[in-house]
């Protein structure tokens, strides 16, 4: 049997099946090398100045100018920005700027400022760097450097400190679309200024920006825009350990300056306050301070050392208490919401403390007055004695005969008693006189009247910080 013509023929087929993947290999090859000859077509030498602005929208175009200025004054509603749309020269460059926000790392009060890790993105056009997509087969360029193209002048003008991500490699990208249009992408991190206002604290809200503005090209020249739908992304599940992000808006804050009128962008960020731990390691530990003091009033007005040592104790506590708040704080001029509540109970404190000391003097009073009384009562009765013995030497015929006057008077004074209505007592002194002694009503009446007033501080307190209108909180 001739086997040749089949092996003739598997052989053409794998010759046929090498020469076409080397010819996809090449193809390959000359499609990278094709990236590289328009690379250097658009960026070469001589082609390609990064210091020139992109020509904005040609002023001999009427139509697009006037629908991009409405486009624009519909947005910018801050400031009215005028375009240059005539012949002589081009209308300003738009760039399209949206972000990812990755994490909020901390928020201090102290410092009033919080560290922010964002995606931060730009998009403009540029026309000078158009190329051919090789029929659809390149979507874009990709470049590494940013000093290759032209980049817009921004800067986050409440930025204190800040960095880029150079680990493992820099993490900024650049892409160019065919059409010319740039997309810059990098990877930052911020510690941005936030003014606050602690009046609430700590059941208050807080609004922190990111702005971002133009440093040097003015918006006749330069204008910064949100990218339309989701300008800012927020990662899935953020965690802050002692605030929540309510909401975030976007808004203009262009500025006019002397040397002219800039674009400015900005987010504002609404923070509320988890209440929860301030309210384990602050308001419970205090009220437990403020109880334990009142448990003075239910010690004997003799223990002397028990009640000034818990008096002192739990004032000493209560201050300490307070100068650790504030110390987390900073100094400012107005009375925070904690400030009114650390200083009530500290004064609930120090009242307990003062109030021993006014019934040790009312008892060193009621051990005088006793003393007075009993010294009475031994000159009555020793008066009385010495009575006894005169009327013993008298004649008792005579004593015999007063008897029935005496009785006759008696008589009569039994008759008025019963006509007499007895006196109306009020029961709250017919109850305060179960207790014999000032001393001793005093720590009765404390035991009342410190938790009724200090309940009724905490219905006063809460009902005013608590049940406020959204803009008094601003």
């Amino acid at each position: 049997m001739d086997y040749s013509r089949p092996i003739c023929a598997l052989l053409a087929l794998v010759v046929f099946y090498l020469s076409h993947l080397a010819q996809c290999t090449n193809a390959k090859i000359n499609f990278r090398e094709k990236e590289k000859q328009i690379l250097d077509q658009i960026l070469g030498p001589g082609r390609y100045d990064a210091r020139i602005r992109p020509s904005g929208i040609n002023g001999t175009d009427g139509p697009a100018v006037v629908n991009i200025n409405l486009f624009v004054r519909s947005i910018t509603t801050i400031s009215d920005i005028k375009m240059v749309s005539n012949n002589k020269g081009d209308a300003p460059t738009f760039v399209h700027v949206n972000m990812f926000l990755r994490s909020i790392s901390k928020i201090d009060d102290y410092k009033m400022e919080y560290s922010v890790q964002l995606t931060f993105r730009e998009q403009w056009l540029d026309e000078r760097l158009k190329f051919n997509n090789l029929g659809g087969r390149l979507k874009y360029l990709t470049l590494t450097e940013a000093n290759r193209v032209w980049m817009p002048d921004l800067f986050f003008s409440n930025e204190k400190e800040g960095h880029f991500h150079n680990i493992i490699m820099p993490n900024v990208y650049i892409r160019i679309f065919p059409n010319g249009n740039v997309l810059y992408s990098i990877r930052i991190s911020l510690t941005l200024s936030c003014p606050m206002n602690l009046k609430l604290y700590p059941l208050d809200k807080q609004t922190c920006s990111l702005r971002m503005a133009s440093y040097g090209w003015t918006t006749d020249d330069l204008v910064f825009l949100w990218k339309e739908g989701d300008p800012v992304q927020v990662v899935k599940n953020l965690h802050l350990p002692r605030f929540t992000l309510e909401k975030f808006l976007t808004d203009y804050c262009n500025s006019k300056t002397n040397t002219g009128e800039y674009s400015c962008l900005k987010v504002d960020l609404l923070f509320k306050r988890e209440f929860s731990y301030y309210l384990i390691q602050i308001y419970i530990p205090c009220c437990m301070l403020v109880i334990v003091s009142w448990v003075s009033f239910w010690l004997d007005q003799g223990a002397v050392p028990a009640r000034v040592s818990l008096g002192v104790t739990t004032l000493l506590t209560m201050a300490t208490q307070s100068s650790g708040i504030n110390a987390s704080l900073p100094p400012v001029s107005y009375t925070k919401a904690i400030d009114v509540w650390t200083g009530v109970c500290l004064t609930f404190v120090f009242g307990a403390l003062l109030e021993f000391a006014l019934v040790n003097y009312a008892s060193r009073s009621d051990m005088h007055r006793e003393n007075m009384k009993k010294t009475r009562r031994e000159m009555e009765a020793a008066a009385s004695m010495d009575a006894a013995s005169d009327l013993l030497d008298t004649d008792s015929n005579t004593t015999f005969a007063m008897k029935p006057l005496v009785r006759g008077n008696n008589d009569k004074m039994r008759q008025c008693e019963i006509h007499m209505t007895p006196p109306k007592k009020n029961c709250c002194r017919i109850w305060m006189s179960k207790f014999p002694t000032r001393s001793k009503r005093i720590d009765v009446i404390s035991r009342i009247t410190f938790p009724l007033v200090f309940a009724l501080f905490n219905l006063a307190y809460w009902s005013t910080y608590l049940f406020r209108d959204e803009e008094e909180q601003k």
